[in-house]
């Protein structure tokens, strides 16, 4: 088989771009709220009125999807009820498979792994299978054997994935995984949109307007949120509807995803690659062009500083909901949130100069994070930030 659709038995090394992991979310094995609102109240929607039109309506084309995925998941469900073949591994086998997985997030996204410490032992499993699924998927676009991705790969990728809700998994990640959807009441859907956003990423790197760009941020990036949902759980006490941390949920993966895409502009213009709204650039008498030749003008920094304040709509609208869920799995997602917004203030602090140079935040101020990250996970479910 082509090593591409293996990445870990090929390499071990993994960068991701795509992938982003920590998003709010629900399960609770005895207790899942299972009600749909179809609206979102008023107290998630922040002013945005100062923002780009397409800043508040860019998901409707989403909407659908997580209603779907919010009546499927959102239920409570006897894992022992599902209509999936049950898997059968040795203790030990399984075992392993989970401590592979748990060392690779040490490994990869340390700040993460350090925040799913509080969770119970097999929510912390779980949320290591699909993370470490999410990053293999990601590399099949972005990894070292990239050059070799053809549509087959990512269709065959498609057919394994099916044989893992199947309970046929593949190789010992994929037995992971099989374990997990069977334990947490895990829909496919957001797993195949990841994939489809791989497929996107190979025939598209120009998008025209933020509907587009934000299509392509729900498929890889939004789906880990609605990935997460029943493994991270909702407070029992919480004051939101499932569907409205649901959707917080994709709103801090949308939240990472511009965000990494503001951080690595320089990056992806190396491989060709503008993830921008082409509209917006052309409102700034920006093109192509202008980023190619890595000139920061005045022109650069205001369409910069509209973009961050996108950016940050979509953290304060995954605001809301992340003291919303179950209180052992709060941490990472404050975390996330919190790092991630520092992510942009560095974007601020080097002049918007993210042609030529990379905004991070370094090791000391993320470990300084977590314990403000850990005391705002304590706060009462029933407050909704404002």
């Amino acid at each position: 088989m082509n090593t591409a659709v293996l990445p870990y038995a090929a390499n071990q090394t993994i960068i991701s771009r795509n992938c982003i992991f920590l998003l709010p979310p629900n399960y609770k094995k005895a207790s899942v709220r299972s009600e749909v609102i179809i609206s979102i109240p008023k107290k998630l929607r922040k002013d945005s009125s100062h923002l780009p039109e397409l800043s508040r309506n860019g998901g409707r084309s989403t909407d659908s999807v997580v209603r779907e995925v919010v009546e499927r998941q959102s239920k409570n469900i006897d894992p022992n009820t599902y209509e999936r073949r049950k898997p059968s591994f040795h203790p030990m086998f399984l075992d392993e498979a989970y401590e592979r997985c748990k060392d690779i997030c040490a490994e990869y996204a340390k700040t993460f792994y350090l925040g799913t410490l509080l969770m119970t032992e097999e929510r912390q499993k779980a949320i290591w299978a699909i993370y470490v699924w999410c990053r293999r998927t990601d590399e099949l676009v972005d990894g070292p054997n990239a050059a070799h991705l053809s549509s087959a790969v990512l269709d065959r990728w498609e057919e394994r994935l099916e044989d893992i809700f199947d309970g046929r998994p593949y190789d010992m990640f994929d037995a992971a995984l099989t374990d997990t959807v069977h334990n947490f009441p895990l829909d496919i859907k957001p797993f195949k949109d990841m994939i489809e956003g791989m497929r996107m990423d190979t025939r598209k790197n120009r998008y025209a307007n933020f509907q587009e760009l934000y299509l392509y941020c729900y498929y890889v990036a939004g789906t880990v949120g609605l990935m997460s949902v029943p493994v991270m759980g909702i407070a029992a006490e919480s004051s939101l509807s499932a569907l409205n941390i649901y959707n917080a949920a994709l709103y801090l993966g949308i939240g990472n995803q511009l965000t990494n895409i503001l951080r690595d502009v320089g990056e992806d213009a190396s491989r060709g690659r503008v993830y921008l709204p082409q509209d917006e650039l052309g409102k700034f008498g920006l093109k192509d062009e202008d980023i190619f030749s890595r000139k920061v003008s005045d022109e650069w920094r205001g369409f910069m500083k509209e973009q961050i304040t996108r950016a940050r709509f979509y953290f304060d609208q995954a605001e809301a909901g992340a003291s919303q869920l179950d209180k052992p799995s709060r941490w990472p997602v404050w975390s996330s949130l919190m790092l991630y917004r520092m992510i942009l203030d560095s974007i601020e602090r080097n002049d918007y100069d993210n042609l030529t140079k990379r905004a991070y935040v370094g090791r000391t101020k993320r470990l300084m994070t977590l314990p403000l990250a850990f005391t705002r996970a304590q706060s009462n479910p029933r407050v909704v930030f404002q």
